[in-house]
């Protein structure tokens, strides 16, 4: 169809995906506001779901190479443009991977007596000392010099940057409401296609429980984990990740760490485990940690639904708290679930899958895992020239064609 005609636009889920492909339809240069209607229809609320709950790490080492410089390049035009260093806490950072083991602790212990007793103020010459023995950074200062094994930098500033996940997905989604997209609140129930062309799209207001049907000529599904309840045959599936917010005693410095941390087993002195949460500070003044993903509990119908296992979280709290008393004794902020869409494939991961699917007007932007906030901006400029030009231009991505999954 061509740009200049009338085009009835709706985009299903408002996560990152979601918000970004809003973001760049009305900036593509073929967008005419008098022409072009966007719709974008969330079911629960914006960034609801891993978009708002996610680490927000952004990395020139990410997956899939196709569309990682992409996205990393257009960060940081965002954050240029519209300020995403206030706005959303877009910052460059270290990011390293650390090998320690832990102290025994207890995540509901914030008593500083007997031999847990330690400054919380910056670290003296001598814990210095062993941190750089150890081969640590020194502004790392806010981890236990006892118990490190190892320090290995995987990339600094130019390489790595971070965005706060809620701020940016929310900021972006506003900048898109500006342009002209009309947001509606409202969870999908039907794709209707005749032909094998899309014709319409039914969702039932959150507010109101009224069903509605809305024209289509064009329907991208960023629904992440949801997207097979509006494409059955989507070869996505859904990983629960739970993660904390800790606000610690002190700011610590702008490091973003992949960890191995050996813990003593609670039942049995003799034995241990390990661990490997991921640790961010932010410059927010707080730290996020995530742990393993599991599919303990299955994929709920939205995201407002989602179940949070507090026992994982306290694993989190107390596997950091066990290198960092910053941590250990900080404020526990949120303690929280998500769920990350992954692409259903033997072998090696196919996704995330964007472009167009066999049927006229349907394109599919999911199965980004746990890189959707990193490649996001790159995929919704990919989707604008989908959508308006009939093809990607910014990037080579045959690879991540939906139709090699007959979509």
């Amino acid at each position: 169809m061509a740009s200049g005609s009338e085009r009835n636009i709706i985009i299903i889920g408002g996560g990152i995906i979601g918000s970004c492909s809003a973001y760049y339809l009305t900036r593509h240069p073929s967008y005419d506001p008098a022409l072009h209607k966007i719709t974008l229809l969330e079911a629960s609320e914006i960034a609801g779901g891993a978009s708002g709950k996610a680490g927000g790490l952004l990395a020139l080492w990410a997956y899939p190479s196709s569309i990682v410089p992409l996205s990393y390049k257009l960060h940081a035009e965002l954050a240029k443009e519209h300020n995403g260093k206030d706005n959303w806490g877009y910052r460059e950072v270290n990011c390293g991977q650390l090998i320690a083991k832990g102290r025994a602790v207890d995540a509901k212990d914030t008593t500083t007596s007997g031999n847990s007793s330690v400054s919380l103020q910056k670290r003296d010459a001598t814990a210095i000392g062993k941190l750089r023995a150890a081969g640590i950074p020194t502004d790392l200062d806010w981890l236990l010099s006892d118990g490190l094994r190892g320090y290995e930098s995987m990339s600094g500033p130019g390489e790595t940057a971070q965005v706060h996940p809620y701020q940016f997905t929310t900021s972006i989604a506003k900048l898109a409401e500006e342009k002209g997209v009309k947001i509606i609140l409202g969870k999908v129930t039907e794709i209707k296609e005749e032909a094998r062309t899309v014709k319409s799209v039914t969702y039932t207001d959150k507010a109101s429980g009224e069903s509605h049907t809305l024209p289509a000529t064009d329907i991208i599904v960023s629904a992440g984990p949801w997207t097979k309840a509006v494409v059955p045959n989507a070869p996505i599936k859904a990983t629960r990740a739970h993660s904390v917010v800790i606000r610690p005693t002190r700011p610590v410095s702008a490091y973003t760490l992949f960890t191995n941390i050996e813990l003593p087993s609670k039942t049995n002195p003799k034995r241990s485990t390990v661990a490997t949460p991921e640790i961010y500070a932010r410059p927010d003044d707080t730290v996020y940690a995530c742990g393993e993903g599991d599919h303990t509990v299955p994929l709920p119908e939205t995201s407002a639904e989602v179940e949070v296992d507090h026992s994982r979280c306290e694993e989190i709290i107390e596997s950091v708290g066990s290198v960092s008393d910053e941590l250990r004794l900080g404020e526990i902020v949120k303690q929280q679930a998500c769920y990350l869409p992954n692409v259903d494939t033997i072998g090696p991961s196919g996704g995330p899958l964007i472009g167009h699917a066999s049927t006229k007007g349907l394109y599919i932007a999911t199965g980004h895992t746990c890189w959707g906030i990193q490649n996001a901006p790159g995929t919704g400029k990919l989707i604008s020239e989908f959508v308006f030009e009939g093809s990607a231009k910014s990037a080579r991505i045959a690879a991540l064609d939906p139709r090699k999954f007959s979509m």
